[in-house]
């Protein structure tokens, strides 16, 4: 897929580990860590928003489109 998933990069950024983000979103550790791999098939908005907002980042900061991952 060739969507590539910088959720690792921004959490890092901010000194923060993925369960206090699951925490903060109200969503397991586990589905942050598919979203996290890359193997989600989708987001939801309200859940990219509070990803957004806990990060103090942008929907493109997390995400980006790789088209030579195809």
């Amino acid at each position: 897929m060739p969507i590539e998933v910088n959720l690792d990069v921004m959490l890092a950024k901010r000194k923060m580990k993925s369960i206090e983000l699951a925490e903060a979103i109200g969503i397991t550790v586990t589905n942050l860590s598919i979203l996290k791999t890359g193997k989600a098939k989708a987001i939801r908005f309200s859940t990219l928003e509070a990803i957004c907002e806990v990060l103090e980042c942008e929907p493109g900061d997390i995400l980006a489109y790789k088209k030579d991952l195809i």
